[in-house]
């Protein structure tokens, strides 16, 4: 639903909070949703400080370690604006291909601890997920991982290991699941 009063307003103010180059896009240019999401996060991301450091509208309930290791789309917005999402990349970048869905509670986690040591962390590894990806509810990709696009993780899984493209072709009833 577009609201031009709304939308007006909110190009004019929502860029003294947010680098305008992730105020664009299908949740900003075909909706006014992207707008609401800024709205909505600005109390609590820019003045009570939660994800206060990162320069798109993000939910207060999803935690990201690092902005600059974080690669997207805007037109992918909304797997920011879910909930219970966790982005851990302190120590390596993660890479969302364009169209790929995160579904709430996913942990997208690039470095683990060092087992004989829980203070000290490994050294943090990369995790890709391809084109049109959807990552499930409740599922956590590891460090390192790639998926390939259009790949299916299901609810609850946890990857520990790449899934490379697959040349098939699906049909309207067939899925990809891994």
């Amino acid at each position: 639903m577009e609201r031009p009063v709304f939308s007006f307003f909110s190009k004019l103010v929502m860029p003294l909070f947010y680098d305008k180059k992730f105020l664009r896009g299908r949740w900003f240019e075909e909706s006014s949703l992207g707008w609401t999401w800024c709205w909505r996060n600005l109390w609590m991301q820019k003045v009570k400080g939660i994800n206060r450091d990162i320069p798109f509208p993000v939910s207060f309930r999803n935690e990201v370690s690092s902005a600059e290791n974080l690669i997207f789309d805007p037109d992918d917005m909304n797997d920011f604006n879910a909930f219970g999402c966790y982005f851990q990349n302190f120590a390596a970048k993660i890479v969302i291909g364009k169209g790929s869905y995160i579904a709430p509670n996913v942990g997208l986690v690039t470095a683990n601890h060092v087992l004989t040591d829980l203070e000290q962390h490994q050294p943090g590894k990369d995790i890709v997920l391809g084109k049109n990806c959807w990552i499930g509810m409740n599922s956590t990709v590891l460090p390192g991982v790639v998926l390939g696009d259009h790949t299916v993780v299901g609810a609850g899984s946890v990857v520990t290991k790449s899934v490379s493209v697959r040349p098939w072709k699906c049909s309207r009833r067939q899925t990809t699941v891994c």
